[in-house]
């Protein structure tokens, strides 16, 4: 047996052993205690916070759209939404199951919830349902205990008064890509709309603003109890445009008449651009919620285009509105004079090829502003022969053809002005003295958009400078100084091109007399054109060429015009083609007439006073 001196001593060892355990666990215990409560308290501090902190996104309301007058061609309308917390602790498919018993949540909209959640968690709520009516509001007021973190808020959206008549020029706005919201914290905003074509798009860092937060404090179900503070959002700048709302509406409404056209009014002093009209046109309110992939594929599909906008993206072969480049390429070349003549017989032949000219029997003897105000077509071949085509593309350039117009919108095509580098670069090709002829009446490989052609007119009604078209309007207190270059063309060239393009419209014998402005002081000065959109054949002519009214309509000749007034003091330069139109004088000149006239008479009341206030809403129009 142990005795009672070696029992005592097991027992202190045991216990010394229990002890210094005690004591290491204690050592341990106080030195986690520490480190939570000394080392890392701020980060426990900051983590119970944010159980109980959210800090919110706040949307700036986006800057308006006006015309020149300050009408609103974007603005923004009051709406309540319906709000899905992106963050707590929120079982969003259960929420999502009550919300769709108050108010329709179908399953295209579910689908997209869920995909939002996971993008913008952590940065505010989601958009479940906008536009509710107020019933559906107290609705979901009412069942607001069972609906964790959901809100309504009331916010804004876009909206587009003019619809398919500003939309080509305005564009509009969306819901931000996943392209766009990569690496910018700002567009993680689930109700914030960017845009994506037209103004919308060009001026989008000034329209859009700056977001502000609000830091509020939520309960553990995620609904908010308290504002703790507020930082503003700053509203997007208004932008204002040089487009004159009333005219661009005359001219659509126009236009319209046809299946596809398009019209461009320019200021010819500053470039500003009053009209840019492109039909068919599209509805920009179906974006701005998400359009649906039917109706995209369905506007993508249409065969007239309405995506197009014509006045940037249409190109065209000139037509006879081309013939005034080839007159000053003429003129400023020293090839010939304005006395130059020709005798037209109807057709003029080159080796075993037959050019015709659009008058079956020839207009006889031209000089040149007959040829211009009689558009002869043998005239003009025989200037083109004479001066090749790289002294044509060269005066081209001059006025504005084959570069884009700097005006700034995406889409905007160059066209095209061919020469023989130009051939032999893209299509391995030489020249062919053929193709000069056609060169020589617009034809051929030229192509011009419906801008370039208003730019060639404003240039040579402006006669000294090179305009270039503008999109923005001076401000009040902004005074106009012009920046433009030189045109470089002396003004005897430039004022036998403009004696022919007057007697154009105002000589008996002139392509668009029976579209004249008949109204005095305010005459215009143009040029007609019919652009052929398929070769006729020799055999065509022989039997006889169908008439444009009896062609598959794809079939049938562009109509085209461009002009200037009032002709002695020029102030707004006009082009207008209607695809498929047909003649020039019959369907385009009548409606630059009507823009032309109209212009005038809204500047003659502007100049005896201000004008009434104009309609805020197309409703009152």
């Amino acid at each position: 047996m142990r005795s009672d001196g070696q029992r005592f001593r097991l027992l202190s060892r045991r216990a010394a052993i229990l002890g210094a355990g005690k004591a290491a666990l204690l050592a341990v215990l106080a030195g986690r205690m520490y480190q939570l409560q000394i080392v890392e308290s701020e980060r426990f501090r900051t983590l119970a916070r944010e159980n109980r902190i959210s800090v919110r996104l706040l949307a700036p309301s986006r800057g308006l759209i006006v015309d020149r007058h300050g009408r609103p061609l974007a603005r923004n309308l009051e709406l309540y939404r319906v709000k899905l917390a992106a963050y707590g602790p929120v079982d969003v498919m259960r929420t999502l199951e009550r919300l769709g018993s108050l108010v329709s949540v179908g399953d295209d909209a579910r689908r997209r919830v869920l995909r939002e959640i996971q993008h913008y968690y952590g940065h505010g709520s989601v958009t479940v349902y906008e536009s509710l009516e107020w019933t559906d509001v107290a609705k979901i007021e009412v069942n607001a205990p069972d609906l964790s973190g959901v809100s309504v808020e009331l916010g804004e959206t876009r909206n587009y008064p003019y619809g398919k008549e500003i939309s080509h020029l305005v564009g509009y706005v969306s819901v931000v890509s996943e392209r766009e919201r990569r690496g910018t914290p700002s567009l993680m905003l689930s109700q914030l709309l960017t845009g994506k074509r037209g103004i919308e798009a060009i001026y989008e860092r000034s329209l859009r603003g700056q977001p502000g937060n609000s830091e509020v404090e939520v309960n553990s179900l995620g609904r908010v109890i308290r504002e703790l503070g507020r930082r503003e959002p700053r509203a997007g700048a208004d932008v204002r445009i040089a487009l004159d709302l009333d005219l661009q509406l005359l001219a659509t409404e126009r236009l319209s008449k046809e299946r596809s056209a398009a019209a461009v009014l320019m200021d010819i002093e500053n470039g500003e651009v009053l009209v840019q009209a492109s039909v068919p046109g599209y509805d920009p309110n179906e974006f701005v919620g998400g359009l649906s992939p039917g109706a995209w594929e369905q506007l993508v599909n249409d065969p007239m285009r309405p995506l197009v906008d014509r006045t940037i993206a249409g190109a065209y072969a000139p037509g006879s509105t081309f013939k005034m480049v080839v007159a000053l390429a003429a003129l400023e070349g020293g090839i010939v004079g304005k006395e130059h003549r020709v005798f037209c017989r109807g057709h003029v032949d080159l080796g075993r090829r037959r050019f015709h000219c659009w008058k079956k029997g020839g207009h006889g003897w031209m000089d040149m502003v007959a040829a211009i105000q009689n558009s002869c077509d043998v005239y003009f071949y025989d200037l083109a022969k004479r001066l090749g085509p790289d002294r044509i593309a060269a005066m081209a350039r001059r006025l504005g053809f084959g570069a884009r117009t700097g005006i700034g919108l995406v889409g905007e095509r160059q066209g095209i002005v061919p020469s023989t580098a130009w051939k032999k670069k893209n299509r391995n090709e030489p020249w062919y003295r053929g193709e000069t002829f056609n060169y020589g009446i617009g034809q051929g490989y030229l192509l011009a958009t419906p801008l370039q052609l208003a730019v060639m007119t404003a240039r040579i009604a402006n006669a000294h400078e090179a305009v270039t078209p503008r999109l923005l309007r001076l401000s009040q207190e902004e005074t106009w100084k012009s920046d433009f270059e030189e045109l470089g063309i002396s003004s005897a060239s430039l004022s036998v091109v403009r004696k022919a393009m007057f007697r154009v419209c105002n000589a008996q014998d002139g392509t668009a007399y029976r579209a004249r402005i008949r109204e005095k002081g305010m005459e215009m000065s143009g040029k007609t054109g019919t652009s052929q959109v398929r070769r006729i054949t020799r055999s065509e002519r022989a039997t006889g060429v169908r008439k444009n009214k009896d062609r598959p309509w794809e079939e049938r000749d562009h109509s085209l015009f461009v002009g200037y007034a009032p002709s002695d003091r020029p102030k707004y330069a006009v082009s207008v083609i209607v695809e498929h139109g047909g003649s020039g004088s019959a369907v385009a000149a009548p409606i630059a007439r009507e823009i032309l006239l109209a212009a005038q008479k809204r500047r003659a009341l502007r100049l005896q006073g201000p004008l009434p206030d104009a309609p805020r809403d197309r409703e009152d129009i």
